[in-house]
């Protein structure tokens, strides 16, 4: 099988001396849900943010669906992008908008500026995004004003709002950091059955160890901008999270052996 993304050697820096990701190197799958751990300022957002160009590598290359997005101009990225839905940790929705018009956004870079002006939907699309929702639990609020929503809820519309582009990819920056435990369990539970049932690839920033250790087909941990541990959630040991984690790690070993059995 080939990787859908491969991410070689790539560095980034900010200014002349803040190294925010040093030589990172990984390859991901089609359909593989991936997690990526460690402290905060490790890293995470930066390399989510440099495999889209929100931001720029500094050095290395970054291929997604075998094209090399480092070098692409911007209306080839938007074209890429299409098919790499983000969803944000606060959410980043509209919140004067309805839950389906939040949803319909996700279309807009597949729009003219005029029709993503004018807020110009086909029926199908209105269709397409009803299904999502519904999927997602979220049929009842359809026409409810997003700030009506809970967090996790609000999160949920970020998950549709994503699956309506028809990603191949999925990239989720720390997308259960403000939620309760219940509804960090009901997002990560859709992240899981999007990557299992429809075959996209899921990315995901996590701070919670044991979060990722029960979703993951493989876990990527980066400390001080570098990858520390690429593997599979059942080979992890304490030593790892030690070298994930530094000086936090004793607050997050908890019963490795317990959640391995679990």
């Amino acid at each position: 099988m080939s990787a859908l993304l491969e991410v070689n050697q790539v560095s980034k820096r900010f200014g002349g001396d803040q190294v925010a990701l040093s030589d990172v190197t990984f390859s991901v799958n089609q359909g593989e849900f991936v997690s990526i751990i460690g402290p905060s300022g490790a890293g995470k957002s930066t390399l989510l943010r440099c495999i889209n160009r929100m931001i720029d590598a500094s050095s290395g290359d970054i291929t997604f669906d075998n094209i090399n997005v480092t070098n692409l101009r911007k209306r080839d990225l938007k074209k890429i992008r299409t098919k790499m839905g983000m969803i944000f940790q606060h959410y980043n929705l509209v919140n004067r908008l309805s839950v389906i018009e939040n949803t319909l956004h996700g279309n807009l870079g597949k729009k003219s500026t005029l029709a993503g002006v004018f807020g110009l939907y086909s029926q199908d699309e209105k269709e397409e995004a009803v299904k999502i929702l519904q999927v997602l639990g979220l049929e009842e609020h359809i026409y409810n004003r997003t700030d009506q929503l809970s967090g996790g809820q609000k999160q949920r519309v970020g998950i549709a709002r994503a699956l309506i582009q028809n990603p191949r990819m999925l990239l989720c920056d720390e997308p259960i950091a403000s939620l309760d435990p219940n509804s960090a369990k009901i997002i990560m539970d859709h992240l899981r059955n999007i990557s299992t049932d429809m075959g996209i690839t899921v990315l995901v920033n996590l701070h919670q160890v044991d979060v990722a250790m029960k979703y993951s087909d493989q876990i990527i941990g980066i400390n001080r901008g570098r990858v520390v541990y690429h593997g599979s959630p059942k080979n992890i040991t304490k030593e790892d999270i030690q070298s994930i984690y530094g000086s936090e790690a004793e607050d997050l070993i908890f019963d490795i052996g317990g959640i391995h059995a679990s």
